[in-house]
């Protein structure tokens, strides 16, 4: 699959406004795909954090009240995390928000399809860059297995080498393979 392909499956209209009832607390991530032989980034991050340590992310975070819009602090994080440099313009769609079961974050996700990715360096609150083959990722989709989790609602988890995504990342991931599979592509 060509990334113009790509493009065009992911292109969306971006909604970046800050809809805040004062309860919910917003954060926003970039999943950026890549490459000749697509790429999917995510991180793993630091096990030193307060709130999701150790777990398999994609870059972002948190809104901020400096922030002029969720992109801009999906932009502001992904730099701030993983060094990279993401423009307005290379955004190609958004995802549907979702929201995490412990911590109370409503996330946006935003989509860049990009040609290459240039060198990326971790900071404090991140261990690893994950490079991950996106085909054969999206294919490890498996419903969580977990009885604890019966009660909640589209719980999946993916695997990539020894890493287990799940949560809030695996259900963005999901929205990209129904988007997929709509067009027969996995």
């Amino acid at each position: 699959m060509s990334l113009e392909e790509l493009r065009s499956l992911l292109s969306s209209e971006i909604s970046t406004g800050i809809h805040n009832d004062g309860k919910t607390i917003l954060a926003s991530v970039l999943v950026l795909i890549y490459g000749h032989e697509p790429k999917i980034l995510m991180t793993k991050k630091s096990g030193k954090l307060k709130s999701h340590a150790g777990e398999i992310s994609f870059p972002g975070g948190k809104w901020d009240k400096r922030d002029n819009d969720l992109l801009e602090t999906a932009i502001r994080e992904t730099r701030e995390e993983i060094n990279l440099e993401i423009s307005r313009d290379q955004i190609t769609g958004q995802l549907r928000p979702v929201t995490t079961l412990n911590s109370g974050f409503t996330i946006t996700p935003f989509v860049a399809v990009v040609d290459s990715m240039s060198s990326l360096k971790e900071n404090s609150e991140v261990e690893k860059i994950l490079h991950i083959p996106l085909k054969p990722f999206l294919k490890t989709l498996a419903e969580d297995p977990d009885p604890d989790h019966n009660f909640i609602q589209e719980m999946y988890t993916f695997t990539f080498q020894e890493h287990l995504v799940w949560g809030a990342s695996a259900r963005m991931l999901k929205q990209i393979v129904d988007i997929f599979s709509k067009k027969n592509l996995i």
